[in-house]
């Protein structure tokens, strides 16, 4: 499965960075729940202290149930990332409107919880997709650091370059836990997560981050 979020078209409602005066930064994971690779990234926000949040798929929380409850027991937030990872501006209403309430009746049923934001796949979004979020209560959510390109597996260095360079209070990073070898990315961001907690940075969810003033 291709991982091409730089191939995103431009969105008056999907949310890289929210304005806020408070140092805080939303860290997110895309495609997961993976059994390797997720514990990994809660391990570094167990050491370092903040939440995280992990916008899964449908189809991996229905291969992987007990990894999404470990994210939610954790104190962590899942947001809906379709079911089966599709273009959704390739998809009609009825389609589109399906992938999300399918992940989110999933969300329900495995964790108890419903998720709070959606994050299209690719960032491939229009005013359709937009409209059907508003519809179903979800902010769009983007990120700000597609330079980064985890998941071209690029080297740890570049990811976390790549990321420092656009990290600001109100950002939102997008990474993944998700499909292929995610052990560059579980280094960059544990260097990230120490390297912005020294600037005092506090790390929250989406959610959180987009009700800060």
């Amino acid at each position: 499965m291709s991982q091409a979020e730089t191939r995103s078209r431009d969105s008056s409602d999907m949310i890289s960075i929210h304005g806020t005066s408070v140092k805080a930064v939303a860290i997110t994971f895309d495609d997961g729940p993976n059994p390797d690779f997720t514990p990994q990234m809660l391990d570094i926000f167990r050491e370092e202290g903040g939440r995280a949040t992990f916008y899964m798929t449908g189809e991996q929380i229905a291969r992987y149930p007990d990894t999404a409850r470990l994210v939610q027991e954790t104190g962590h937030e899942i947001g809906n990332h379709t079911y089966t990872h599709p273009h959704l501006t390739e998809l009609d209403e009825e389609a589109v409107r399906a992938e999300l309430v399918r992940t989110s009746d999933l969300i329900r049923e495995t964790v108890g919880a419903l998720p709070a934001t959606f994050r299209p796949p690719y960032l491939a979004t229009d005013a359709q997709v937009e409209r059907i979020a508003r519809e179903l209560g979800y902010p769009v959510v983007g990120g700000v650091n597609g330079a980064a390109r985890d998941w071209e597996m690029p080297g740890a260095d570049h990811i976390l370059e790549a990321s420092l360079a656009v990290a600001e209070p109100g950002s939102i990073l997008l990474f993944h836990d998700g499909y292929g070898d995610r052990s560059q990315t579980v280094e960059a961001v544990r260097a990230l997560v120490r390297t912005l907690k020294k600037e005092g940075y506090v790390f929250v969810t989406a959610s959180e981050l987009l009700a800060m003033k």
